[in-house]
């Protein structure tokens, strides 16, 4: 799940909220919602999972569901406005994408985040059929740069030449013995 730190790191987040039509429970008083950090949010590129929740399941599947009742529901799809992707099955409607904007906050029951429908907001990013593929493609780079920083810190090599010449300068740290040192020395004048 997303992981946000620091001061206002919590505030003002653009976010997908991802619902199927079968999500809601019978009484239609509980909708499950995949609320997710937007790829394009300044705190979205360096997640590795970009969902507020996400519990694994006995089949060692993942839940990225939490539940929302029918007004919060309601008002992040107000919020959202015309800022929403449908989700399509064979031609059909199965689902819908919403972008918003809110702070999230610590869940009250279970683990993960929530997001506070007091305040929604539009969101700063629009909406469209490539979205979704921008969230996986993220969390993957994320995941990737994460892996080569862990195996370059385990072997006692800097991530980049770019951080190695920042760390180091560009002086040499150790001297080339294959060639004799010059034995002629500077003028000092």
């Amino acid at each position: 799940m997303a992981m946000l730190k620091g001061k206002g790191a919590m505030t003002s987040v653009n976010l997908l909220a991802k619902t199927f039509n079968n999500n809601v429970t019978k009484d239609g008083r509980t909708r499950y919602l995949d609320v997710q950090i937007d790829h394009r949010d300044p705190r979205g590129p360096s997640q590795t999972n970009l969902h507020l929740v996400s519990q694994r399941t006995d089949d060692g599947l993942y839940n990225n569901g939490a539940p929302y009742s029918k007004g919060q529901f309601d008002k992040i799809v107000d919020a959202a406005g015309p800022n929403s992707e449908p989700i399509l099955k064979d031609g059909q409607e199965t689902g819908r994408i919403y972008a918003i904007k809110a702070n999230v906050m610590p869940a009250s029951k279970g683990s993960g985040l929530v997001l506070n429908s007091e305040t929604l907001t539009q969101s700063d990013f629009k909406i469209d059929a490539a979205t979704m593929d921008g969230q996986y493609a993220s969390m993957k780079a994320a995941r990737e740069a994460g892996g080569k920083a862990a195996a370059q810190q385990d072997a006692g090599t800097p991530a980049t030449a770019a951080q190695a010449t920042a760390e180091h300068g560009d002086v040499p740290l150790f001297e080339d013995t294959a060639q004799p040192a010059s034995t002629e020395e500077l003028a000092v004048g």
